[in-house]
């Protein structure tokens, strides 16, 4: 079966310049983008990394790179990161690992933000599959719950437990993550703006206007997006 996410994290790779200094997500086509990186000669000794997520750092420090505290530098060359969907202007939804605040943070200060994955990414708008993924204050729990439960009418509003010991999930913050399901995905743009306005929320999963370019792979060969 052909590795349509090593085709796009290759793709990827050829706009990695030596003496970069670049950020990656979590997930397995970075793991792929690595290894595309480690192919060209000289390359992963000529730039730094910064990752949020502590599997890509363990593998960029196992492989050699030399790899930054996010929290002292101010800026990247290119930021690089999968999702689950994005849509026709580069929307991104990333709901899983739950790191999505710290993501941001990298993102933002990258001169481009470039979205890597297969094909089957990318959607005309979001269908509901995944969750807007809140992180939330501790003290603001309740509150917040019921806040958004008025201004955004989610289908399902539930904390997100942990599968690995009973209770809540913790970020590393200490916050509390709260996925919010919908039978149809509200406009980025206003989910966006209502979710922020709540106090006591920190972040939400959803990456509006931030992207710069998605490179996906399918079928139909390599595919470069830019927003509608």
């Amino acid at each position: 079966m052909t590795n349509f996410k090593q085709q796009a994290a290759r793709e990827a790779a050829k706009l990695v310049q030596p003496g970069n200094t670049i950020g990656l997500g979590a997930g397995s086509t970075m793991g792929n983008l690595i290894s595309a990186i480690k192919e060209q000669p000289h390359l992963p000794t000529s730039i730094k990394v910064a990752s949020s997520s502590f599997a890509t750092r363990q593998r960029l420090l196992q492989d050699g790179f030399t790899v930054l505290d996010s929290g002292w530098i101010a800026h990247l060359d290119w930021y690089f990161d999968g999702c689950d969907q994005f849509d026709r202007r580069l929307n991104a939804l990333k709901s899983g690992g739950g790191v999505h605040v710290a993501e941001k943070v990298l993102a933002a200060m990258a001169g481009q933000f470039v979205l890597v994955g297969d094909d089957a990414k990318r959607v005309e708008r979001f269908d509901a599959k995944y969750p807007l993924v809140i992180e939330v204050i501790p003290e603001a729990l309740a509150y917040v719950s019921d806040r958004i439960k008025k201004c955004c009418d989610p289908s399902r509003c539930e904390l997100r437990l942990s599968d690995k010991k009973d209770g809540a999930v913790i970020t590393e913050r200490g916050n509390f993550l709260i996925d919010l399901w919908f039978e149809v995905f509200p406009e980025p743009g206003i989910l966006n703006e209502r979710v922020l306005a709540i106090p006591g929320i920190l972040d939400h999963s959803l990456f509006y206007n931030m992207s710069h370019r998605a490179i996906t792979a399918g079928p139909g060969g390599i595919q470069i997006y830019k927003p509608a």
